[in-house]
């Protein structure tokens, strides 16, 4: 395996992948310890006005789902050949982020990314395993809380059962699947942060006002609107990506 490869070890455990599914990510964290006054909705149109209006606002977190394009891993490799490893860790810190070391994951990290981050984290019940999770992760720097993870049991038996609740068979733990998430979630200093545990620490991509949540203009011209504009500029020709937001249920 190449150096600059940010994939899991073959011999790491591997978890059976999340479908791309609202419910289903609601029910993992839901399982976890988030309250159910918050829950995941799909976006069905960031361009379409009449659609936006229908998701609750705030949005805490911004899930992207779109495949690895050869395109999207030149534009990770150059973006992040001058970068430090992220060493991030403690109270002060202004995100919390989660490296991926468990195959097929990157949907699990990209909900907790969404959950222990922001506003959002206000809503993890007491007493959860979730409250327990992100509280024994934030003294901890990335490698030690990537270990916390990987060996977490509550995380693994909540994701196992989230897993093959969707609305199509679940496939293997061992099978490869070409979609990637990446969450965007605003921090406490009104930046917006891109969240992916296979680069090499946070992404600052700006600030926002404090009125601004993650799905307004000015959050998506700096995160998911420059994605695609990549991605159709390289003329890849797949632009398969669908949007998950975290906010208010419905319910």
């Amino acid at each position: 395996m190449a150096d600059d490869s940010p994939d899991c070890p073959p011999a790491a455990k591997r978890f059976i992948p999340l479908e791309n599914n609202p419910e289903v990510m609601s029910s993992l964290v839901h399982k976890l310890g988030l309250s159910t006054k918050l829950a995941f909705h799909d976006v069905f149109s960031i361009d379409e006005p009449e659609l936006l209006a229908f998701v609750p606002r705030p949005a805490y977190a911004l899930l992207l789902i779109f495949p690895v394009s050869e395109n999207y891993e030149k534009f990770r490799l150059q973006e992040d050949k001058d970068r430090d490893v992220y060493e991030g860790h403690g109270p002060a810190e202004e995100v919390v982020w989660y490296k991926q070391t468990i195959g097929n994951a990157c949907g699990l990290i990209g909900v907790l990314h969404g959950v222990s981050n922001g506003q959002a984290r206000d809503f993890i019940e007491p007493d959860t395993s979730l409250e327990k999770l992100v509280k024994d992760a934030i003294p901890l720097k990335p490698l030690e809380r990537a270990d916390l993870l990987y060996e977490s049991q509550a995380l693994e038996s909540a994701h196992q059962d989230a897993a093959i609740e969707g609305d199509t068979s679940a496939p293997s733990a061992d099978e490869k699947v070409d979609l990637h998430y990446v969450c965007f979630v605003k921090s406490g200093n009104n930046h917006l942060y891109e969240m992916d545990g296979r680069r090499k620490g946070p992404l600052d991509r700006g600030e926002l006002s404090a009125d601004e949540d993650v799905l307004s203009e000015k959050a998506l011209s700096l995160g998911v609107r420059n994605f695609l504009k990549r991605e159709e500029e390289a003329g890849g020709g797949d632009l398969r990506f669908s949007l998950i937001v975290l906010a208010e249920s419905l319910d």
